[in-house]
């Protein structure tokens, strides 16, 4: 497996023991509030950077591209600034609102990067 596919899937297993740890944290405690946190990280990390992963494997002139660098740099920046307002949102703090929605706006972007590298490629 390549460098540039190992890395993705390695970040995944990062995402997926976080994801977990606040499923059992939420089910220990009895308190839920974070489900959408949890699903997030779930999804657009673990699922996400290992099926990316698993993907530029396939695709290595995909995988050696810049835009793909920028698209992994984008989405694991994005997706903590995401996850850190998601939750204060849920916690009552209104004014992350706005923050949520950038770290929405450049996971779109790196979404779109990814989409756009792999099928101009077509390796």
């Amino acid at each position: 497996m390549s460098p540039v596919s190992r890395r993705w899937i390695y970040v995944a297993v990062v995402y997926f023991c976080l994801a977990v740890g606040l499923g059992v944290f939420m089910g220990i405690s009895g308190d839920h509030r974070m489900m959408s946190v949890h699903a997030h990280l779930n999804l657009l990390g673990w699922v996400t950077l290992s099926l990316v992963g698993i993907i530029y494997h396939y695709f290595p002139k995909a995988a050696a591209s810049r835009l793909a660098s920028l698209q992994f740099w984008l989405h694991n920046l994005a997706l903590p600034v995401m996850m850190v307002a998601l939750a204060l949102l849920i916690s009552g703090k209104p004014e992350a609102g706005p923050v949520l929605g950038s770290g929405a706006l450049a996971m779109l972007l790196a979404v779109l990067l990814f989409a756009g590298n792999l099928l101009w490629r077509r390796a």
